[in-house]
């Protein structure tokens, strides 16, 4: 009996420990961030040429290396800015600020003190590594999640340098308010062409036409979201993985007839970061690719 016993009791253990096994390897894996991984794109050839639809990949940037962000495309901004870069932002852009490391671009925000502001952030943008005229965007990107924080993935036109802001035209693909952390906010800019000044405090103040879409978000800070803009020479469409929230007619009055190219930053504070917590904590955005599809 002792012997059977023993026997019984030894073959209970085993399938307990079979069970325990599997129930672990299986809560493992339903707990992984499914987010945390994008699949690989398809190889893009070299004269890859869009079919006109939106459809064809033609360019992207997987951050698939490590260190600084390629400079052959992008461009690290540095300093404050004129009026803290037009809006009163309270950050100091720093090259230090920025990485490439395990398959994402990392913009770190931080209290501290650098040439007279309190705060550091990064900023950068493509101007004269890549830029383009209509097509589908996807952009992947984790968000900050502290109050005061203002990410952003827009464009500007290519004419900035020679006509200025807003004539240059202004796509923001994600905003989002320092004050709340539920919401993003894409938006359109032109010149209205009547002289008259919407930031009369900015240098280069000039007027300027706006069109904006705002969408509910779930997890902007602990997950990855894909932002988009569906560009064409009648219509520029906004889209939070994959739902279209806003959209408005384009015409030959507006500079969305022009190549773009894209920019990436944080800011802290500002028109749209608003108030900054006294014990603001360091904080990040993460970009996992950027693809262009036409």
């Amino acid at each position: 009996m002792a012997v059977c016993f023993l026997s019984i009791f030894t073959t209970l253990m085993k399938i307990s420990t079979y069970q325990l096994f599997a129930l672990t390897a299986f809560f493992l894996f339903s707990c992984s961030d499914d987010n945390s991984s994008a699949p690989a794109p398809p190889t893009i050839p070299d004269n890859a040429q869009g079919s006109g639809n939106n459809d064809v990949l033609v360019w992207s940037e997987e951050f698939d290396y490590e260190g600084l962000p390629d400079s052959d495309t992008w461009v690290i901004e540095t300093g404050n800015g004129d009026w803290g870069w037009g809006n009163g932002e309270s950050q100091y852009y720093l090259e230090d600020n920025i990485n490439v490391s395990n398959g994402t671009l990392k913009i770190h925000v931080k209290k501290e003190n650098q040439s007279g502001f309190q705060y550091t952030s990064a900023r950068l943008k493509t101007q004269y590594g890549y830029s383009f005229k209509y097509g589908r965007v996807d952009v992947r990107a984790k968000l900050p999640s502290n109050q005061g924080t203002w990410p952003a993935i827009w464009m500007l036109g290519n004419s900035h340098s020679s006509i200025g802001w807003p004539r240059c035209g202004e796509v923001d693909i994600m905003e989002q308010t320092g004050a709340n952390k539920n919401k993003i906010l894409a938006t359109a800019h032109w010149h209205n062409g009547n002289g008259t000044s919407s930031y009369p405090n900015r240098s280069n103040a000039s007027s300027e036409n706006i069109q904006a879409g705002e969408i509910a978000i779930q997890n902007a800070s602990t997950q990855f979201h894909t932002y988009s803009i569906d560009w064409t020479d009648t219509r520029i469409k906004m889209l939070l993985d994959d739902v279209e929230y806003f959209s408005m007619p384009t015409n030959s009055t507006q500079p969305f007839d022009k190549k773009f190219f894209f920019l990436l930053n944080v800011a802290v504070g500002g028109t749209l970061g608003g108030d900054i917590p006294f014990n603001f904590p360091d904080d990040v955005m993460e970009i996992d690719y950027i693809r262009v599809y036409q």
